[in-house]
């Protein structure tokens, strides 16, 4: 039987917002509430926490859920669960971004259901419908465009593709796809990544999916609808605690 880790990863520095990781006005930290999110998955097996943050493990531990320490020195979170992968005794790890409380818990599921069924995949995504046209050219906001397979030809933060002549091209803007920032591995994957460079486009993008692409690996991709979003300032924090409230 195919045991699902799901792991958050965490850090307390944050240039637009420091500490919310462990900002609670809801009552919980942040990161807790993306714990106990990413439990309601119905496939997955178990949960932790992974930092490097005495605070952000107490607050895991206070709340009953697993925490694994990490040392201080990573980029990104992916390379973060790099370093706790063998010590999961998992055969699919979840990376859940530990500031999207709103991420459905059907979107995780439907991304481990799309690397289960993908062979080659070295790892799997999500992408989501485009809905509002400003999002096409907001560099924050990341496209993806699929292979007929499902499987990610390209990242970016531009529009992509182009539809030239207009002709309702798959990839055009009526169709475009945003990225949504979750990731499932099999182990071997993540001790991969984290064992390649860096490559030209991961550089010039800021974008750490890009480096499996440039070396050849498979991402497959879920397609899902969903609403959520990230919180990457205190506005956009309380703005949450509004709707949860409501």
């Amino acid at each position: 039987m195919t045991r699902v880790v799901a792991v958050i990863p965490g850090r307390m520095e944050s240039t637009r917002f420091p500490g919310k990781m462990l900002v609670s006005q809801s009552g919980l930290p942040l990161i807790v509430h993306c714990a106990n999110n990413a439990a309601r998955a119905t496939l997955v097996d178990a949960v932790c926490i992974a930092s490097d943050s005495p605070a952000i493990e107490a607050a895991a531990m206070e709340h009953g859920i697993d925490h694994r320490m990490t040392r201080t020195d990573h980029p990104n979170g992916t390379s973060r669960i790099a370093q706790i992968a063998t010590d999961l005794d998992a055969d699919i790890i979840v990376n859940v971004q530990g500031d999207e409380p709103e991420l459905e818990p059907e979107a995780i599921d439907a991304t481990v259901e799309a690397l289960l069924a993908d062979d080659t995949a070295a790892v799997a995504t999500a992408a989501s419908p485009i809905t509002d046209p400003a999002e096409l050219t907001n560099p924050n906001v990341v496209k993806v465009v699929l292979d007929s397979h499902g499987r990610a030809l390209y990242f970016s933060r531009a529009a992509i593709g182009h539809d030239r002549d207009a002709s309702g091209c798959p990839h055009g803007p009526s169709e475009a796809l945003r990225h949504v920032g979750l990731y499932v591995y099999r182990p071997e994957a993540l001790l991969d990544y984290v064992a390649l460079p860096e490559g030209a486009l991961e550089q010039a993008e800021r974008l750490e999916q890009l480096r499996l692409l440039e070396h050849g690996r498979v991402i497959a991709v879920a397609q899902v609808k969903t609403t959520q979003a990230g919180i990457d300032t205190p506005e956009q924090y309380a703005s949450w605690i509004t709707r949860l409230h409501a």
